[in-house]
Order: structure tokens, then sequence, then C-alpha cells
């Protein structure tokens, strides 16, 4: 029976992972076993250098999320993969991940929602007031925004110069 089982690899080498991992079942005439491999990802905007790009951005650094059979073999096979970690379980024993838990992770991805780990939400463009550190009292407009770590990139003038300041959401407020 297939279920979806957590890949943990490093940070940055998931697409890669994903990769080998499909190489490595055609290798060994398993194909037949796995049913998907997902890096699950989403498009963000960000401003760079006052343009604004679309790429995509992971939803889970560090995971590759796979339907297949599981057993020693490919256990094994996954494990003895360059930048392979490990399975999300315990011990080092792979738990499976119930299908409604993945599709809700891939309904939201599909849907664009990339929830925030802070209950405020902010958009590149938006105008904020810096109410923490030492740039408290400044106002500023977000150029770009790091979710999984709750940091912003604001453009604020200092000496009439816009300047990035780089800051946690508790650090700014949104200006109404």
């Amino acid at each position: 029976m297939k279920n979806w089982y957590i890949v943990q690899s490093h940070s940055s080498f998931e697409n890669k992972v994903a990769g080998l991992i499909k190489e490595e079942a055609e290798k060994a005439k398993i194909s037949d076993k796995f049913e998907e491999i997902v890096v699950p990802t989403h498009d963000v905007t960000e401003v760079k250098r006052g343009k604004r790009i679309q790429r995509k951005k992971k939803y889970f650094p560090g995971y590759v999320l796979i339907k297949s059979e599981m057993d020693n073999n490919i256990y094994h096979m996954i494990k003895n993969i360059k930048r392979v970690s490990g399975f999300l379980g315990t011990k080092g024993i792979p738990v499976p991940v119930s299908d409604k838990e993945i599709e809700k992770i891939l309904g939201q991805i599909k849907d664009g929602v990339a929830q925030p780990k802070s209950g405020i939400e902010y958009s590149i463009g938006e105008k904020v007031q810096v109410v923490d550190g030492p740039f408290a009292s400044f106002s500023g407009m977000v150029e770009d925004i790091d979710e999984e770590k709750s940091r912003l990139k604001v453009s604020v003038s200092i000496f009439g110069r816009p300047t990035p300041v780089d800051l946690e959401y508790n650090q700014v407020e949104k200006v109404s």
C-alpha cells in the first residue's frame, strides 16, 4: 500500500533530492512503487532593484513529500541518497502521514494560501511605521517579506536616502 512520507533533506537541496529519488528508483527498477514525489512551493513576489520579480519559494524548506510503498529496500535507497538526513518519524523510522493532512497542505499551496507565522500579514509596497529598535519612529515601505523567519525588508529614508532595513514583524506596525 502506498502512503505519504516526509523525507528530510539538506536545505536548498530539496529539488535535487527529489530528482535523485526518481533516478535511484528507475535504476533499481522500482519506480512503480512511487506514486508521487513533491517539493511543495508557492509563488512569491519580491522587489529587487526596483523591479517586481515572481519566484517559487519552498513551502517546507528541508522537506520532500513522497507517496510510495515502504519496505527495507526503499527505506535504505532513500536514506543513502546524498543530502538526505532521514525521514520524519520516530527514531528514524518513517511514519506515514495521512492523506487528509497532505491534501490540506497541497490544497493550501494550490489556493496560494501560505500561512505566515504571525497573525499579521504584510504585502510588498505597503507603508509601515517602525515602532522598536534603532529606527523607531521611522516610516517606510515593505520591499521584501520572509515569512519563514517573520522578517521584513523595509526601505526607510535616512539622511534623505532610501535605505533597506531588515526588521522583525513585531518591530513594525501597519500605517492606516
